[in-house]
């Protein structure tokens, strides 16, 4: 199988994330008790959302401890915030396409701050569906290689129902269609095998360079800024983002 792998911006993402454990905390634990409470339930075997949810959550190293804590008031809450999903979507710097995606208890707020990271950085905040043809939702699993098979975990990743598979310096990248995805995640843990990151992204069709040096500071800035916000779950983009900073 062949596969345009982007290790690159997903390990950027994990960078970040490991040096603000409390902020992916929040965002996470907010994912799951949206998931309790949209699922209408807090049994991960009949809330398919939820499950994916933990998935994620155990992904990014969130304490067992804190996922059933995150559960169990979510499910008791009846009074706590009510969070809706927003999307926003728009172009950075140089033209890079930029989905935005959210959950806020009040999305004039939410609006304003993701306009003001735009606005401020050059980039343009449009209407619904001006970069999301860019796109395609898929599930990504990313599998650290030390002492991994390639052959095996190709394989195993193709028999569990994967779509394509690439190797990318240390690490082999399944992707699957968002149907499959969380079949092909429980069977290859079921194998055995541990992830960087589990979740449905969305992957963009072709990516974007920017030459200037300026001109990505700018659009790391407006990336900084956008995932520093509560309110933002994800945000997805095309910019093939540089070896070293």
């Amino acid at each position: 199988m062949s596969g345009h792998s982007k290790w690159s911006n997903i390990k950027r993402k994990k960078e970040k994330t490991d040096g603000a454990k409390a902020k992916i905390f929040t965002k996470i634990g907010r994912e799951l008790a949206v998931a309790v409470k949209e699922g209408g339930s807090a049994d991960p075997a009949s809330n398919s959302r939820l499950k994916d949810c933990i998935a994620k959550a155990k992904a990014a190293n969130v304490p067992n401890e804190n996922i059933e804590r995150i559960i169990k008031k979510a499910a008791g809450d009846s009074d706590s915030n009510s969070y809706e999903e927003c999307t926003y979507e728009g172009y950075g710097p140089s033209g890079v396409a930029v989905i935005v995606e959210a959950l806020t208890d009040n999305r004039n707020r939410t609006a304003g701050e993701v306009r003001h990271a735009f606005d401020k950085n050059n980039g343009n905040l449009g209407a619904t569906g001006c970069v999301s043809f860019m796109f395609a939702k898929k599930g990504v699993i990313v599998v650290e290689g030390d002492g991994i098979d390639e052959e095996k975990l190709m394989n195993d990743a193709l028999e569990a129902g994967a779509s394509d598979f690439a190797a990318d310096e240390d690490v082999f990248e399944i992707t699957t269609e968002p149907e499959d995805f969380s079949g092909v995640r429980d069977d290859l843990e079921a194998k055995g095998y541990s992830f960087i990151s589990a979740e449905v992204e969305m992957v963009p069709d072709t990516y974007t360079k920017i030459e200037d040096e300026e001109v990505s500071k700018k659009m790391q800035r407006m990336l900084d800024m956008l995932e520093d916000n509560d309110d933002v779950q994800n945000v997805w983009h095309n910019w093939e983002m540089p070896e070293e900073d």
